[in-house]
């Protein structure tokens, strides 16, 4: 059974955000995996062409913008997000930390990153 421990995640930075892709598709079942940590802050969207997101609102307070609507999400929330769909988690108050899933085995085709609208 792999352990991925918290302290070992690689993070890298996105546009508003780091990111670290804790485990390989092939030992997540061709699912891929990614931890978020969002700073306070306006971000632009991005979107999943070819998969849905389920995102897990591990820690933190914020704003889940998809297209034009918004939406309050807490610790414990989780967020379904469809395919294609331009949107952007913003943090409200400290820094948030989302836990993100993808039917698709490879996240970095997977992801296009978008110039705006700024969302707050």
């Amino acid at each position: 059974m792999p352990v991925v421990r918290g302290r070992d995640l690689n993070f890298v930075d996105l546009p508003g955000r780091r990111t670290a892709d804790p485990l390989p598709a092939r030992l997540a079942g061709g699912c891929s995996v990614r931890v978020v940590r969002v700073p306070p802050g306006p971000r632009t969207p991005h979107r999943h062409p070819y998969s849905c997101e389920v995102v897990y609102v591990a820690a933190g307070r914020g704003r889940v913008w998809e297209d034009d609507s918004v939406t309050e999400v807490a610790p414990g929330d989780l967020v379904v997000i469809p395919p294609g769909v331009p949107h952007a988690t913003v943090a409200t108050g400290r820094e948030l930390t989302l836990v993100c899933f993808f039917p698709h085995p490879d996240l970095a085709r997977n992801l296009e990153e978008l110039a705006g609208p700024v969302r707050t």
